[in-house]
């Protein structure tokens, strides 16, 4: 007989399943960017095929949009969404469009060429919609759970960026001097991903909501208010009961609209935004264009891209020290608007410095970017109500995504500095 869900649950700390929970969270955000990160840590091979079109630049600038519109309307309608089918949904678009990257590359026997590279465009546009359905889903849903949850799944992002930078390294000097060796360091890294991609719809589907923990937290929602846990806690087999939903519309309606929550944590939506505008207006473009030759050769990027995503894997991970993890929220804001000069930096580096100092400003461009991304993520949504903290959830990651994107664009001012059009 299925449970009725109900608040006089068991406290979280004596439930199974929350050493569980955080490793499938890590694999879960894992997924959710290795074929992205997979992208980025191989481009030096679309710069082989695509010289003259800046890759790295134009296809995060196409990823965006389609990401940053997405979660617009995920986020102005997440009360109306199934979290389970929207994230489902999100892993399986990942899943068929890397296969189809696989697939392109395989049909143009690894050619270039426009129609090579508007297509190689289009799917980059599917990976922005499957971030935002994901991002932002899971997101909300651990939004309302344990913060060590949330943590791990934005350390499963970063993980993901640092993994294939370090399997891009081993790639490379594996098939540097092989017949065509990029391309099959290329096939291997796609067909890790397809695979992770399909792991996290098993982990997602099967796995998550059946443990305790989770259950609790859900069950805890649901009685908030929340109608977007049903199907999980269905799949769990815990059904909500008919009559509570002329009480779960009250609540609904008694909880802060997405407006009130806007204006509560802007500060913290701003953190966000002007966070990833610091960091995508060097990363990826600016290390594989502006940072001239060295003694590294056709390493160097690859190796300012592997720096970058693993100081920002460990930068995520600094926050579990309570030390030195920032709190104050004057203090996450100064922290943020210090990164901007680390803008002057690069420039004079990379015309003055040699590649030492490169490496050491990526490594802590890293550092800094992960850290304050999990301080405000961990922090912005305690004091809420489950409905309310799925809803800030979305709005935290469009406004990260909305940081990303404006990055992106003040990125091509290096290109427009250095006369490159």
């Amino acid at each position: 007989m299925s449970n009725a869900v109900s608040s006089e649950s068991p406290s979280p700390t004596r439930l199974k399943g929350k050493f569980i929970g955080i490793l499938v969270c890590w694999i879960l955000g894992f997924g959710s960017l290795i074929a992205w990160n997979s992208l980025m840590s191989i481009g030096d091979y679309y710069y082989a095929l695509f010289p003259n079109y800046h890759p790295s630049r134009v296809l995060t600038l196409v990823y965006q949009p389609f990401a940053l519109g997405t979660i617009l309307i995920l986020a102005y309608n997440e009360a109306k969404i199934d979290t389970r089918k929207r994230i489902l949904a999100g892993f399986t678009l990942y899943t068929l469009s890397t296969l189809t990257l696989i697939l392109l590359d395989l049909a143009t026997s690894g050619t270039g060429g426009i129609g090579n590279y508007i297509g190689v465009c289009a799917i980059v546009g599917c990976f922005g919609v499957g971030d935002a359905i994901v991002q932002g889903g899971m997101t909300g849903d651990l939004s309302f759970m344990c913060p060590e949850f949330i943590q791990s799944f934005f350390s499963g992002l970063a993980a993901s960026g640092a993994a294939t930078s370090g399997l891009r390294l081993m790639a490379k000097a594996a098939f540097e001097n092989s017949s065509n060796g990029l391309h099959k360091g290329v096939m291997l890294f796609l067909a890790i991903s397809v695979l992770f991609e399909f792991l996290c719809i098993l982990l997602y589907a099967f796995i998550f909501p059946k443990l305790p923990i989770v259950k609790h937290y859900r069950s805890k929602a649901a009685a908030e208010g929340s109608t977007t846990v049903a199907a999980d806690l269905a799949a769990a087999g815990i059904e909500t009961q008919s009559i509570q939903k002329a009480d779960n519309d009250a609540k609904q309606s008694e909880r802060l609209s997405n407006k009130q929550l806007f204006f509560q944590n802007i500060d913290y939506e701003l953190d966000l935004c002007l966070i990833y505008v610091a960091t995508l207006s060097i990363f990826p473009g600016f290390l594989y264009e502006n940072t001239g030759t060295h003694k590294l050769g056709s390493w160097y990027a690859l190796v300012l891209i592997a720096m970058y995503n693993v100081w920002d894997l460990i930068g995520r991970y600094v926050p579990l020290i309570e030390k030195i993890k920032l709190k104050s929220r004057k203090g996450l804001m100064i922290a943020t608007l210090s990164r901007f000069l680390l803008v002057p930096c690069f420039y004079f580096t990379a015309k003055y410095g040699d590649q030492g100092w490169m490496i050491f400003l990526v490594s802590f461009l890293g550092l800094t970017n992960g850290h304050l991304t999990v301080c405000v993520m961990t922090a912005a949504p305690k004091g809420y109500k489950g409905p309310e903290q799925n809803a800030l959830g979305n709005l935290l990651v469009l406004f990260l995504l909305c940081g990303i994107c404006s990055g992106v664009a003040l990125d091509w001012l290096w290109i427009i500095g250095n006369g490159k059009f």
